[in-house]
């Protein structure tokens, strides 16, 4: 009896002493379609993520993106995921139109990030300038039930469209969608995603594009606070010389319940001490900032992320 209470003090020693190390062994970050920026974003983070952590197993998983990637969570299937705050806020609560039966209520926020813009593009040869002339014409709106085709539901829908309206509708991924417009396949595709995706950057300078306006009257008559008016700044994509209005959708960092608290503030704090990573990783990354981190969130934060905002002094 006394050689196994030895044992469980050398135990309890070791996990104080490793600390966060002991407690989390596996990390998977939960990203989107490789050509999007989720991806390149996730993997900086898990570079981040190793050295903040050097006896954690860092792994980056390539998956369909917001909707699947919360999902996943609930499951214990990651413990960082990049997800819309709109996609967020419906699994939190169970929105079964959005496609979840039931509340997945294990969710937790490490923290808002950047902004999604919902980036509607067409080629130049389909003749379509405005949201009423893809009527009739093939979209790719991305794949089912994804945070990007969510946003495509909503955004045509306060436009007074629907997916009937088009001549055929695609659910694909970004990579595919650009690969048939440069094939005349497609008219167009809805992307959401950070300014210069480079699924984007790879259509317009293969042909000629037209970035399709959002009016602000219809991103009001979405109803969703998540969902804001912005613009394409002009130049962010080759032959796009003005600024073009769309909608924007804050980004969500994601983790689960059940992540150690500690590994969460490590994480937390990795990510917003060597900002220059990231933006090195993507120019979207400039669009994260720790005073709005915290801010508006869906859900509610993990105890890890709250520590760690409480400590850099934007929560009270």
């Amino acid at each position: 009896m006394k050689f196994i209470r030895t044992l469980g003090f050398a135990a309890a020693t070791l996990i104080v002493s490793t600390g966060v190390q002991a407690e989390q062994k596996f990390i998977n970050v939960l990203t989107g379609g490789t050509s999007g920026v989720y991806y390149p974003m996730g993997v900086a983070l898990s570079k981040l993520y190793g050295e903040a952590l050097p006896n954690a197993k860092i792994s980056v998983q390539s998956t369909k993106a917001s909707a699947e990637n919360v999902n996943l969570l609930q499951a214990g299937r990651g413990e960082v995921a990049f997800a819309l705050g709109d996609t967020v806020s419906n699994a939190y609560k169970g929105v079964e139109e959005a496609g979840f039966k039931k509340p997945l209520t294990k969710l937790r926020a490490l923290g808002a990030i950047y902004p999604n813009y919902i980036q509607i593009v067409a080629s130049k040869e389909s003749g379509i300038k405005t949201l009423a002339d893809l009527k009739g014409k093939r979209i790719s709106v991305g794949a089912p039930k994804s945070g990007t085709e969510l946003n495509a539901r909503a955004l045509f829908k306060a436009a007074g469209m629907s997916y009937e309206d088009f001549a055929k509708t695609e659910y694909l991924p970004f990579g595919e969608s650009v690969e048939l417009m440069k094939n005349r396949q497609l008219d167009a595709t809805l992307q959401s995603a950070g300014l210069g995706v480079a699924s984007l950057r790879d259509l317009s300078s293969a042909i000629e594009i037209v970035v399709v306006s959002i009016p602000a009257d219809v991103v009001e008559k979405v109803g969703d606070p998540a969902y804001a008016a912005e613009a394409i700044p002009a130049n962010t994509y080759t032959g796009q010389t003005e600024d073009v209005p769309t909608a924007a959708v804050r980004n969500i960092l994601v983790t689960h319940e059940d992540v150690d608290a500690d590994a969460v503030y490590a994480m937390t704090k990795a990510m917003f001490t060597h900002m220059d990573q990231m933006v090195a990783a993507h120019a979207s990354a400039k669009g994260i900032t720790l005073e709005g981190a915290a801010k508006a969130l869906p859900l509610p934060l993990h105890p890890g992320a709250e520590r760690y905002y409480r400590e850099a002094g934007v929560l009270k």
